[in-house]
């Protein structure tokens, strides 16, 4: 950015005090200062036409989140701060928080929303959602905003709920103070140029502040980003590494204790810890044979340009084990006659989704034969290998300076081959003790422990569903709690798959937990899961809803949350004497009020 004499408001001195500026300028105050000789121009250019009345454009800007995992509220909370720098007024709220009857009020409107499930919002965006799309919502001419998605290629509706957005608020009369942008699971380049572009468009559009005033913070030195994050990973020690099934399982879970000593990370129960993995070394040999590749062959490994062989590359920073439509478009390109096309022409998308299920770059490679590109060319179409979240299964007062995870081993067969899980096997097989392991703390603020100790709740979690809640009793113990507390656990097999026993019946034992009901699904004719024994304890639970308890549900969303989801409907509304509509809405209310908390994979 160099400024010119020419068509310009300063004189010659001027331009030459500020082109030395620049060079000592944050990015930050470049954007600023480049919004700001816009409508400085402006001003001046049209200094001579007649005075009109202007609309006096307003500073105050509203932030909404709606996330399941707590990164769209991160990113929210980032970009409120660049918007104080700006010396721009934001307010910051999750979409559940947010009264939908102001909105009509709001001028400016920024929205970060993931998209959860199959193209659905997360639970804290539900409610806006729906008044958004319903008959109520106002017509918003006097709106500018702007949406952030968060998803997943590998999702079929990728950002599917800021896609929704976006396009209502547009219905609703509102203008786009620039384009929507979708983000993939490495989404922290893109939340930056769309904060930049954000930030770029309100300085050019609103009264800036003045330089010589100081205008608040707008020009104040950024602190430069020292502490462990997703994007600076804190390498961990590996304390202890443990199968927690017994012998004769047919499962394999593995229990890690991590160090976390020297790192200043601090979580919370209900948090998760971020663990960047390796891809499986059989793999990444067989797709380098497949191809023909030179697998010391050095390729780009981040958009800085940074080089590294092969080998090293598809192990440990490329996702090569999941199929994505974007990719399969990519690839017809790179190998146009591939055949990729035709699997790509519309009205084949059913056939599409069936052959990217449960296919890796292996499948691809092979099925189309593709060939004749060398390793560099290839690895530009794939995307960064992201990091699997585990839900945290320790309490940092009980365990100060470490982290546990509770994670099981995925190992299936699917299209004549063996698949695996890429980070589960890569813990299960080939992380020893003492090795270190890329991590980062995910906060979440939608999985959290009542303020008041005194409130009873309600777990329930399957399998390595029951890791937060021993998070939960952990923290607990250690805090003196004196809530009730009751646990519906399940799995395959009492004597195989029964995981934290012993731990469970001390807490009971020392009253930690005041009450536990099980489902070993594999041991009776009939199975039976945690959906039926809360059925069975339907009246005791309401009347634990009625003392003001909270529930915590943990685990797989597909089944298992849904299922549990319909038995306390069913309960609520039997025990209730309420009708299947009151019920929902018994149920919605308890989300409102967060008495009811999922965390679902």
């Amino acid at each position: 950015m160099i400024l010119q004499v020419m068509n310009s408001p300063f004189n010659q001195e001027q331009v030459e005090l500020l082109n030395r500026l620049l060079p000592t300028l944050t990015e930050v105050q470049k954007i600023w200062l480049s919004g700001y000789l816009t409508a400085l121009h402006k001003t001046e250019a049209s200094a001579a036409a007649p005075a009109v009345n202007q609309p006096v454009l307003s500073k105050e800007v509203t932030v909404l989140f709606g996330s399941q995992t707590g990164n769209s509220q991160k990113l929210a909370k980032k970009l409120g701060e660049k918007l104080k720098e700006q010396g721009l007024q934001p307010t910051l709220s999750s979409m559940s928080d947010f009264k939908p009857n102001t909105l009509k009020k709001v001028e400016n409107l920024l929205i970060l929303v993931s998209t959860h499930g199959e193209g659905e919002p997360p639970d804290n965006a539900l409610s806006f959602y729906e008044f958004l799309h319903s008959k109520r919502a106002p017509q918003l001419e006097s709106l500018r905003f702007s949406v952030l998605a968060l998803g997943d290629t590998s999702y079929e509706f990728f950002c599917q709920t800021g896609k929704d957005f976006d396009k209502r608020l547009e219905e609703l009369g509102g203008k786009r103070l620039t384009a929507r942008v979708d983000c993939d699971v490495d989404f922290e380049d893109a939340a930056a140029e769309w904060m930049n572009q954000v930030l770029a468009s309100l300085n050019e559009a609103a009264a800036a502040p003045s330089l010589a005033s100081g205008g608040g913070a707008a020009v104040r030195s950024e602190t430069q980003q020292t502490e462990y994050s997703r994007s600076n990973p804190f390498q961990a020690a590996v304390l202890e590494n443990l199968n927690l099934n017994g012998r004769g399982s047919d499962r394999e879970t593995r229990h890690l204790e991590i160090s976390l000593e020297g790192s200043n990370l601090q979580y919370e129960p209900g948090d998760s810890l971020g663990v960047y993995p390796k891809n499986h070394p059989r793999l990444v040999d067989e797709l380098i044979q497949a191809m023909d590749w030179n697998r010391e062959e050095l390729v780009p490994v981040d958009k800085n340009g940074t080089e590294r062989p092969l080998l090293e590359a598809l192990t440990g920073h490329y996702e090569i084990t999941v199929l994505t439509k974007p990719l399969l478009e990519q690839a017809s390109t790179l190998f146009p006659g591939s055949g990729l096309q035709e699997l790509l022409a519309p009205g084949r998308e059913q056939e599409l989704r069936a052959y990217i299920k449960n296919r890796d770059l292996l499948d691809l490679v092979q099925d189309y034969q593709l060939k004749g590109v060398s390793g560099k060319q290839f690895v530009s179409i794939l995307r960064k290998l992201p990091p699997r979240l585990y839900s945290i299964s320790s309490s940092p007062k009980a365990y100060p300076d470490e982290v546990h995870l509770t994670i099981r081993k995925v190992q299936y067969e699917a299209h004549g081959r063996e698949r695996c899980g890429v980070c589960s096997t890569y813990i299960a097989e080939h992380l020893e003790l003492g090795d270190s392991l890329p991590v980062f703390i995910q906060h979440n603020p939608n999985f959290k422990l009542p303020q008041n100790p005194d409130t009873p709740i309600i777990m329930i979690g399957p399998g390595t569903g029951a890791a937060p809640f021993r998070a939960f009793l952990g923290e607990r113990e250690e805090t003196g709690a004196q809530g009730k507390t009751w646990l519906f656990f399940g799995d395959r097999h009492f004597s195989t798959d029964f995981l934290y026993q012993v731990e469970w019946q001390r807490w009971l034992k020392d009253g930690v937990l005041t009450r536990m009901d099980v489902a070993f699904s594999r041991d009776t004719d009939e199975k039976v899961y945690v959906q039926h024994r809360i059925i069975e304890h339907g009246k005791e639970l309401y009347q634990w809803l009625e003392e003001g308890a909270s529930i915590y549900v943990c685990g797989d969303e597909k089944h298992m949350a849904h299922d549990v989801h319909t038995a306390l409907a069913t309960i609520i509304e039997r025990e209730g004497g309420l009708s299947s509509e009151a019920a929902a809405e018994y149920l919605a209310r308890l989300q409102q009020d967060k008495r009811y908390q999922r965390d679902v994979y």
